[in-house]
């Protein structure tokens, strides 16, 4: 009988561009499990991941990482999915000439129009379903005519066809950061209508909603006899990541008198980084309970911004430079971490 191994599970932060630090990191972590010894040089993520979930940029990534070729091999190495970041970011965040030159059509519509972020999901996913995806995944949203959280679940779309969606409807979804974009409208196959925004609102950090999925299926039968049927913490290995920290101090003199307009971007920010944090604080609590070096199979991954802006839309050729040197100089500074995560990745292969 074959030794029981650790779910591997891969939460991704909400952030926009600054989704270009996760990646980054990511590229490092699939170069070191491709030349380990008992690494695999063909190597994917999607090969050593059981689970990826995603919020926002975080779902766009994890789409790509879990995409499919016409093999069903993983389509999209790390790098490539970076380069969607680098080599387009401008596309996504670029505002029409008539939105540069009205400062104030901001407050009365949303910031960029949607169309460029749409043609390029349409050129990296096509027609391809949820439920194509080649390993189980989870993506946010919230349902802002049901009021709802909405979490896209590939297990579900295998399952059941009234919950598989086009992919790139799944990211545009997860994606439409308010402000940012305008709602996500689509309707399913079977023809029922939604209204979607950007999961960040309520889970920018999905690493316990990631948990929460893991314990409801059943990996025995889904991935082998080698991985649990009902899993909890100490079956799995959790790897969560952020976009880079961002704690901009609010001062009382600032904004004691501040009105909506100024209050927005701060609440949009104190959100995301509140989130965050309380995701990691019970998460980090619930792996202190184990035994052994099971404590240690949660690591959260928060980067430093460096140079980099906080803004989630600063497309500038400086700015995107500077969130890549942000992942660069984390992996630098972080070596014996990510071998500590290639090795554990290894193990329970």
């Amino acid at each position: 009988m074959s030794q029981m191994k650790k779910l591997r599970i891969l939460a991704l932060d909400g952030g926009g561009i600054r989704g270009i630090i996760p990646a980054t990191i990511l590229v490092e972590i699939e170069n070191r499990l491709r030349f380990h010894p008992q690494g695999n040089p063909e190597a994917r993520l999607a090969n050593y991941f059981d689970l990826i979930a995603g919020t926002s940029t975080g779902g766009i990534l994890s789409a790509l990482y879990l995409c499919p070729n016409d093999e069903m091999k993983p389509r999209f190495s790390a790098a490539e999915a970076l380069g969607l970041y680098l080599d387009n970011g401008h596309k996504i965040f670029e505002k029409e000439f008539l939105q540069r030159v009205m400062k104030l059509h901001v407050v009365f519509d949303e910031m960029y129009p949607k169309a460029p972020l749409e043609s390029l999901l349409e050129s990296y996913f096509g027609s391809l379903m949820l439920s194509d995806l080649l390993k189980p995944c989870l993506i946010t949203a919230y349902d802002i005519r049901n009021r709802r959280g909405h979490f896209f679940s590939s297990v579900d779309a295998k399952r059941k066809s009234i919950y598989d969606f086009k992919l790139k409807d799944v990211c545009r979804a997860t994606s439409a950061a308010p402000t940012y974009f305008e709602p996500a409208k689509f309707t399913s196959e079977q023809g029922a209508d939604y209204t979607l925004i950007d999961g960040g609102v309520f889970v920018n950090n999905p690493a316990l909603a990631a948990y929460s999925e893991a314990r409801s299926v059943d990996f025995s039968l889904v991935l082998g006899p080698h991985k649990p049927c009902e899993p909890s913490a100490k079956d799995m290995l959790l790897i969560s990541i952020g976009t880079g920290s961002v704690k901009k101090p609010y001062k009382w003199h600032d904004i004691k008198d501040a009105g909506l307009i100024s209050w927005l971007p701060i609440i949009i920010d104190v959100m995301m980084s509140g989130n965050s944090e309380t995701v990691h604080y019970h998460l980090t609590k619930m792996y202190d309970t184990l035994k052994n070096s099971d404590k240690d199979d949660y690591i959260r991954l928060e980067p430093n911004l460096a140079d980099a802006t906080s803004d989630m839309d600063d497309v500038r050729p400086e700015n995107l430079l500077n969130l890549h040197n942000a992942g660069l100089q984390f992996v630098a500074k972080n070596d014996a971490i990510l071998d500590e995560i290639v090795e554990k990745l290894i193990a329970n292969a």
